[in-house]
């Protein structure tokens, strides 16, 4: 066994019930364990047993994982179990083999095709070393995603760190669950946070927010206006990370995009930035394993003025419009410049002549009743409206030829859109 994590007497809110992490149950995994957690309880649950006995882990909710990935991971000798009220139920490997001691795995996004497996071990993932003030986190995440470790792993090493879980059947609620148990940080993607302002800004606004993190999908400046708005004292800061080289980007200043002076500074123990054929180059000292040297990203980036901004996937961002090159990044970030546009998804379509032509779907901002209707953004807006908008901002073929209104915004179980 090792020592007890630092941050052991932290508090835990898990499904309404408030506890520490020394006071969690302590499952015996096999080893090594592909664990799929049956809710967020079970997951920390995993988490704390991987840092007392360093097993072998791989963590998940079966959800993330199809038949195909448990098979791949069966024949690459983990034991998958389950783990839910019922204790562990596990399924034996073929061939079994030795655990790596200490060794943590992640499942990618899968936002290039399949997810794949990234090694890395509770260091390379605890990338807050420094002292931190007392904190109250919210973690919406699905268990076992990087982004999930990050808000774990500081809630286990750093002592004062204390955490509030929210479900997946709580997401819509969560403002409210955060105003009772006094969360002053949260962590969220984009998508969460444009989400929670479409729903409930009233109800987000009696959160008590110090501290306030974007990451894992590209961060356009309108939601940062929009979040300073409701929360003027609050720090806001945006991360760039990713299970293969880890958090790498962090951004305080308000402003979408990092700043270029930042590109092809060494510094000792911080991953250096570069940008290839318009490629996001990064050499991280939290890399995953096998991954040391420059790690082509697959992020898009476009440097404007004095800022690197991050535009969305190589493989999806870019659009050839007869023959011109369009950013769907930049074109949806013209659409939620609009105060009356709360989310906005770019893509190309077919077309003829062209290849391709620039579509894009919309959630527009919902109306307040009680308010002047002279003063309400999303009055009156519609695909016209919007088209308009867009040609006083964007050269004539980035100018979306479709826009679809659509009632809701999507939200994948990473809570990130298709963008």
């Amino acid at each position: 066994m090792r020592p007890e994590p630092a941050g052991v007497d932290n508090r835990l809110v898990v499904g309404g019930a408030v506890r520490t992490w020394r006071t969690l149950p302590q499952p015996a995994l096999p080893d090594p364990a592909a664990v799929l957690a049956h809710s967020a309880g079970h997951a920390l649950a995993a988490a704390r047993q991987h840092a007392v006995h360093g097993t072998e882990l791989l963590l998940s909710t079966a959800s993330r994982v199809d038949a195909a990935m448990r098979t791949e991971l069966l024949e690459a000798g983990f034991t998958v179990a389950v783990l839910d009220d019922e204790g562990v139920q596990p399924t034996a490997p073929p061939r079994p083999r030795a655990a790596e001691p200490g060794r943590l795995w992640l499942l990618t996004s899968g936002s290039t095709g399949r997810p794949k497996r990234v090694g890395h071990t509770l260091d390379t993932l605890t990338t807050v070393r420094a002292d931190q003030p007392d904190r109250t986190w919210l973690c919406p995440y699905a268990p076992g995603t990087y982004a999930w470790w990050q808000v774990v792993t500081l809630s286990l090493t750093q002592p004062g760190q204390h955490l509030v879980v929210v479900e997946p059947d709580e997401l819509d609620e969560w403002p409210a669950i955060a105003a009772e148990h006094g969360v002053d940080a949260a962590s969220g993607t984009p998508t969460f946070w444009r989400r929670t302002l479409y729903r409930d800004a009233a109800a987000l606004a009696r959160v008590p927010l110090r501290q306030i993190t974007l990451g894992g999908e590209p961060v356009d400046q309108a939601i940062l206006d929009q979040l300073r708005e409701v929360f003027p004292a609050a720090r806001i800061s945006w991360i760039y990370a990713s299970s293969e080289v880890g958090a790498s980007i962090v951004v305080h200043d308000g402003r979408a995009g990092f700043p270029v002076a930042w590109l092809d500074r060494e510094t000792p123990d911080r991953p250096t930035l570069s940008v290839r054929d318009d490629e996001l180059v990064i050499t991280s000292p939290y890399h995953g394993a096998g991954l040391a040297g420059p790690v082509r990203t697959g992020d898009r980036v476009q440097v404007i003025d004095d800022r690197v901004l991050i535009t969305g996937r190589l493989d999806s961002d870019e659009i050839n419009v007869g023959g011109s090159k369009v950013s769907a990044g930049l074109v949806r970030g013209v659409l939620t410049g609009h105060p009356g546009v709360a989310w906005a998804r770019v893509t190309g379509r077919r077309a003829p002549v062209l290849g391709r032509m620039v579509v894009a779907e919309v959630v527009l901002v919902p109306a307040d009743p009680s308010a002047d209707p002279s003063a309400d953004p999303s009055a009156g807006l519609d695909e016209a409206a919007l088209v308009r908008w867009c040609a006083d901002r964007l050269p004539e073929h980035a100018v979306p030829r479709r826009i679809r209104v659509l009632t809701e915004i999507p939200v994948k179980e990473t809570l990130k859109s298709d963008v």
